[in-house]
């Protein structure tokens, strides 16, 4: 099972080829993921698509903890001199409590444990 970041969910929406083997997968995210990709989709699509793809997805979102979101946080300053969006860490971290595998195209997180890295080119 995998925890989905927003940049995956992307590319299955993209068509990626990549991503393919995924999509049968549930799409395991957290809040912050449904916010990120409604977001892009409504700078990218317009209201309209952002809308569709929302009411077309089945999300199963886990639960940010105090706890959780102050590791990521941690763990992002740790990292500060690098490009890595609180969401991908508050998923990573999700990733790693409910023994998920973190599923990602974001080369920060390549060589990470407990990553699956998609190179979506």
């Amino acid at each position: 099972m995998y925890f989905f970041d927003t940049y995956a969910i992307f590319e299955i929406i993209n068509g990626n080829e990549k991503y393919e083997k995924y999509k049968e997968y549930p799409l395991i995210v957290s809040v912050l993921n449904i916010a990120e990709l409604y977001a892009g989709l409504l700078k990218e699509k317009g209201k309209g698509i952002a809308d569709e793809w929302y009411n077309k997805l089945i999300f199963d979102v886990l639960e940010i903890t105090s706890d959780l979101i102050i590791n990521a946080v941690v763990f992002r300053y740790q990292h500060k001199n690098e490009d890595v969006s609180l969401t991908d860490c508050v998923g990573y971290f999700l990733a790693k409590k409910y023994n998920l595998k973190f599923l990602t195209g974001d080369k920060f997180f390549e060589n990470l444990e407990n990553v699956e890295f998609v190179n979506s080119r």
